[in-house]
Protein backbone atom coordinates (compact mmCIF):
# COMPACT_ATOMS: atom_id res chain seq x y z
CA UNK A 1 0.00 0.00 0.00
CA UNK A 2 1.27 3.48 -0.88
CA UNK A 3 0.61 6.91 0.62
CA UNK A 4 1.45 9.75 -1.76
CA UNK A 5 2.05 13.38 -0.79
CA UNK A 6 2.60 15.80 -3.68
CA UNK A 7 4.97 18.71 -3.06
CA UNK A 8 2.54 21.28 -4.42
CA UNK A 9 -0.29 20.13 -2.16
CA UNK A 10 1.64 20.65 1.07
CA UNK A 11 0.50 23.24 3.57
CA UNK A 12 2.13 26.64 3.19
CA UNK A 13 3.05 29.45 5.57
CA UNK A 14 4.64 32.77 4.64
CA UNK A 15 5.65 35.12 7.45
CA UNK A 16 7.95 37.25 5.33
CA UNK A 17 11.10 36.18 7.17
CA UNK A 18 10.03 32.51 6.95
CA UNK A 19 8.57 30.52 4.09
CA UNK A 20 7.57 27.01 5.11
CA UNK A 21 5.94 24.05 3.42
CA UNK A 22 4.35 21.45 5.70
CA UNK A 23 4.16 17.81 4.63
CA UNK A 24 1.84 17.11 7.58
CA UNK A 25 -0.57 19.23 9.63
CA UNK A 26 1.37 21.84 11.59
CA UNK A 27 0.61 25.14 13.30
CA UNK A 28 -2.31 26.88 11.60
CA UNK A 29 -2.32 24.34 8.76
CA UNK A 30 -4.62 21.39 9.36
CA UNK A 31 -5.58 18.54 7.03
CA UNK A 32 -7.10 15.43 8.60
CA UNK A 33 -5.78 13.30 5.73
CA UNK A 34 -2.19 14.32 6.44
CA UNK A 35 -1.48 14.06 10.15
CA UNK A 36 1.77 12.13 9.89
CA UNK A 37 2.74 8.55 9.24
CA UNK A 38 3.61 6.16 12.06
CA UNK A 39 5.76 8.11 14.56
CA UNK A 40 6.78 10.71 11.95
CA UNK A 41 4.77 13.85 12.77
CA UNK A 42 6.48 16.78 11.06
CA UNK A 43 8.50 17.48 7.93
CA UNK A 44 8.73 21.23 7.43
CA UNK A 45 10.67 22.54 4.43
CA UNK A 46 11.84 25.92 5.77
CA UNK A 47 13.54 28.89 4.11
CA UNK A 48 14.65 31.58 6.59
CA UNK A 49 15.62 35.10 5.49
CA UNK A 50 19.13 36.42 6.27
CA UNK A 51 19.56 37.30 9.95
CA UNK A 52 16.04 36.13 10.85
CA UNK A 53 14.91 33.12 12.82
CA UNK A 54 12.86 31.49 15.53
CA UNK A 55 13.08 33.30 18.88
CA UNK A 56 13.33 31.49 22.19
CA UNK A 57 10.53 28.91 22.46
CA UNK A 58 9.87 25.59 24.16
CA UNK A 59 9.32 21.90 23.35
CA UNK A 60 8.82 18.77 25.41
CA UNK A 61 8.63 15.00 24.74
CA UNK A 62 9.59 15.20 21.07
CA UNK A 63 12.61 14.12 18.99
CA UNK A 64 13.48 17.09 16.77
CA UNK A 65 15.88 16.68 13.86
CA UNK A 66 17.19 19.47 11.63
CA UNK A 67 18.82 18.57 8.30
CA UNK A 68 20.62 21.63 6.92
CA UNK A 69 20.46 22.01 3.13
CA UNK A 70 21.86 25.51 2.53
CA UNK A 71 23.44 28.03 4.89
CA UNK A 72 23.89 27.60 8.66
CA UNK A 73 21.74 27.65 11.80
CA UNK A 74 22.78 29.53 14.94
CA UNK A 75 21.47 27.36 17.79
CA UNK A 76 21.14 28.27 21.48
CA UNK A 77 19.27 26.33 24.16
CA UNK A 78 18.52 26.18 27.88
CA UNK A 79 21.06 23.36 28.36
CA UNK A 80 23.83 25.87 27.60
CA UNK A 81 24.50 24.65 24.06
CA UNK A 82 25.47 27.35 21.59
CA UNK A 83 26.48 25.99 18.18
CA UNK A 84 26.49 26.76 14.48
CA UNK A 85 25.08 23.95 12.36
CA UNK A 86 26.25 24.27 8.74
CA UNK A 87 24.90 22.71 5.55
CA UNK A 88 25.67 18.99 5.41
CA UNK A 89 25.28 18.51 9.16
CA UNK A 90 22.38 17.00 11.09
CA UNK A 91 21.16 18.13 14.51
CA UNK A 92 19.04 16.18 17.03
CA UNK A 93 17.32 17.49 20.14
CA UNK A 94 15.47 15.24 22.55
CA UNK A 95 13.12 17.69 24.27
CA UNK A 96 12.18 15.32 27.11
CA UNK A 97 10.96 17.12 30.24
CA UNK A 98 11.28 20.45 28.45
CA UNK A 99 13.78 22.59 26.59
CA UNK A 100 13.89 26.21 25.46
CA UNK A 101 15.85 27.08 22.35
CA UNK A 102 16.27 29.56 19.50
CA UNK A 103 17.32 29.06 15.89
CA UNK A 104 18.52 31.86 13.61
CA UNK A 105 20.00 32.13 10.16
CA UNK A 106 23.70 32.63 10.83
CA UNK A 107 24.14 34.70 7.66
CA UNK A 108 23.16 38.35 7.25
CA UNK A 109 23.20 38.06 3.44
CA UNK A 110 22.19 34.53 2.37
CA UNK A 111 19.01 32.52 3.06
CA UNK A 112 18.97 29.40 5.23
CA UNK A 113 17.21 26.27 3.99
CA UNK A 114 16.62 23.23 6.17
CA UNK A 115 14.21 20.41 6.89
CA UNK A 116 12.70 20.34 10.38
CA UNK A 117 11.60 16.83 11.35
CA UNK A 118 9.67 15.74 14.44
CA UNK A 119 9.35 12.12 15.59
CA UNK A 120 7.38 11.12 18.68
CA UNK A 121 9.59 9.32 21.23
CA UNK A 122 8.96 5.89 22.75
CA UNK A 123 9.80 7.22 26.22
CA UNK A 124 8.66 10.45 27.84
CA UNK A 125 9.91 12.58 30.70
CA UNK A 126 13.60 11.98 29.95
CA UNK A 127 16.43 14.44 30.51
CA UNK A 128 16.77 16.70 27.44
CA UNK A 129 19.81 16.10 25.25
CA UNK A 130 21.48 17.45 22.11
CA UNK A 131 23.69 16.10 19.30
CA UNK A 132 24.99 17.37 15.97
CA UNK A 133 27.50 16.03 13.50
CA UNK A 134 28.49 16.02 9.83
CA UNK A 135 27.32 12.89 8.02
CA UNK A 136 29.58 11.74 5.19
CA UNK A 137 27.78 9.95 2.34
CA UNK A 138 29.60 6.64 2.68
CA UNK A 139 27.33 4.58 0.41
CA UNK A 140 24.10 4.81 -1.58
CA UNK A 141 22.12 4.70 1.67
CA UNK A 142 23.74 6.48 4.64
CA UNK A 143 22.39 6.43 8.20
CA UNK A 144 21.67 9.88 9.66
CA UNK A 145 19.66 8.91 12.76
CA UNK A 146 19.16 5.48 14.33
CA UNK A 147 17.89 4.15 17.68
CA UNK A 148 21.40 3.24 18.85
CA UNK A 149 23.60 5.69 16.93
CA UNK A 150 25.10 2.90 14.82
CA UNK A 151 27.38 3.50 11.84
CA UNK A 152 28.32 6.96 13.06
CA UNK A 153 24.74 8.27 13.09
CA UNK A 154 22.92 10.38 15.67
CA UNK A 155 20.81 8.47 18.22
CA UNK A 156 17.07 8.82 18.78
CA UNK A 157 14.59 7.70 21.46
CA UNK A 158 12.38 5.71 19.09
CA UNK A 159 12.56 2.52 17.03
CA UNK A 160 12.96 4.68 13.92
CA UNK A 161 15.81 5.49 11.57
CA UNK A 162 16.48 8.15 8.95
CA UNK A 163 18.77 7.51 5.99
CA UNK A 164 19.99 9.72 3.18
CA UNK A 165 19.59 8.07 -0.22
CA UNK A 166 21.76 9.43 -3.02
CA UNK A 167 21.55 8.17 -6.62
CA UNK A 168 23.34 9.33 -9.75
CA UNK A 169 21.43 9.79 -13.04
CA UNK A 170 19.89 6.50 -14.16
CA UNK A 171 20.95 4.61 -11.02
CA UNK A 172 18.31 2.37 -9.40
CA UNK A 173 17.66 1.30 -5.82
CA UNK A 174 14.96 -0.85 -4.21
CA UNK A 175 13.32 0.20 -0.95
CA UNK A 176 11.13 -1.99 1.21
CA UNK A 177 9.10 -1.66 4.40
CA UNK A 178 10.67 -4.77 5.89
CA UNK A 179 9.33 -6.91 8.71
CA UNK A 180 11.28 -6.66 11.95
CA UNK A 181 10.81 -9.33 14.60
CA UNK A 182 7.59 -10.41 12.84
CA UNK A 183 6.17 -6.87 12.94
CA UNK A 184 5.59 -4.97 9.73
CA UNK A 185 7.54 -1.75 9.25
CA UNK A 186 6.44 1.48 7.60
CA UNK A 187 8.68 3.34 5.18
CA UNK A 188 8.46 6.96 4.08
CA UNK A 189 10.47 8.63 1.32
CA UNK A 190 10.88 12.41 1.12
CA UNK A 191 12.58 13.73 -2.02
CA UNK A 192 15.09 16.49 -1.22
CA UNK A 193 16.36 17.21 -4.72
CA UNK A 194 16.38 15.65 -8.17
CA UNK A 195 13.76 13.22 -9.38
CA UNK A 196 12.70 9.60 -9.87
CA UNK A 197 11.36 8.65 -13.29
CA UNK A 198 9.67 5.28 -12.92
CA UNK A 199 6.85 5.71 -10.37
CA UNK A 200 3.75 6.70 -12.31
CA UNK A 201 4.48 10.27 -13.35
CA UNK A 202 7.66 10.19 -11.26
CA UNK A 203 8.71 11.83 -8.01
CA UNK A 204 10.17 15.34 -7.72
CA UNK A 205 11.66 17.52 -4.99
CA UNK A 206 9.25 17.90 -2.07
CA UNK A 207 7.19 14.83 -2.93
CA UNK A 208 6.67 12.12 -0.32
CA UNK A 209 5.70 8.47 -0.56
CA UNK A 210 4.74 6.15 2.28
CA UNK A 211 5.20 2.40 1.87
CA UNK A 212 3.36 -0.20 3.93
CA UNK A 213 3.83 -3.93 3.24
CA UNK A 214 5.28 -3.18 -0.17
CA UNK A 215 8.45 -2.48 -2.12
CA UNK A 216 9.53 0.44 -4.24
CA UNK A 217 12.16 0.50 -6.97
CA UNK A 218 13.50 3.97 -7.73
CA UNK A 219 15.45 5.06 -10.78
CA UNK A 220 16.98 8.52 -10.64
CA UNK A 221 16.25 11.08 -13.35
CA UNK A 222 18.79 13.04 -15.38
CA UNK A 223 19.71 15.24 -12.42
CA UNK A 224 20.10 12.37 -9.96
CA UNK A 225 18.16 11.95 -6.73
CA UNK A 226 18.72 12.87 -3.07
CA UNK A 227 16.03 11.75 -0.63
CA UNK A 228 15.45 10.92 3.02
CA UNK A 229 14.21 7.42 3.82
CA UNK A 230 12.40 6.91 7.12
CA UNK A 231 12.24 3.38 8.57
CA UNK A 232 9.38 3.55 11.07
CA UNK A 233 7.51 1.21 13.43
CA UNK A 234 4.09 0.00 12.35
CA UNK A 235 2.51 0.96 15.68
CA UNK A 236 2.23 4.68 16.40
Amino acid sequence: MFYYRAAESRGKANFGWLQSQHTFSFGEYYDGDHMGISTLRVINDDVVAPGAGFGNHGHRDMEIISYILEGSIEHKDSMGNQFTVPAGEVQRMSAGTGIMHSEFNASKTEPLKFLQIWITPNVTGIKPSYEQMPIVQSSTMTALVTPDGRDGSLSIHQDASIYRLKLTAGESYELAALAKEENERVGYLHVVEGSSVNIGTGLKAGDGLGIIKDQLKLTAGDDGLVALWFDLPSEQ
